[in-house]
């Protein structure tokens, strides 16, 4: 005991007081606005507007696009399916864009 105080309890209350300020500090951060976690709305772009991926095909629909990126897929391309402005489009990277287009061109 230093002079006259219980040390123990002293210690219990300040960790009290720093636990509330621990959490209201997380609090802060789980509600601020604009530091989500939470996944944005995607954003539909132009066709050019993908980074390294590059359009080798525009199918019609959905259906034909997801068939071709499925052929891509088995030849070993990795390929995706996305919606552009102008409607669905089958996007490859730069390096795979000529097999890719030799793939689609010899289709049955």
């Amino acid at each position: 005991m230093l002079g006259g105080i219980n040390n123990g309890l002293f210690a219990v209350s300040f960790a009290g007081f720093v636990i509330v300020a621990l959490l209201a500090l997380f609090l802060r951060w789980a509600f601020s606005h604009g530091h989500s976690i939470i996944e944005k709305p995607k954003r539909v772009g132009n066709k050019d507007e993908y980074g390294l991926l590059r359009s080798v095909h525009s199918p019609k629909n959905h259906i034909e696009g997801e068939m071709l990126r499925q052929k891509l897929q088995a030849a070993g391309v990795k390929a995706t399916l996305t919606q552009t402005m102008t409607g669905p489009e089958l996007m490859v990277f730069s390096k795979d864009l000529k097999i890719a287009q030799t793939i689609l061109q010899a289709r049955p």
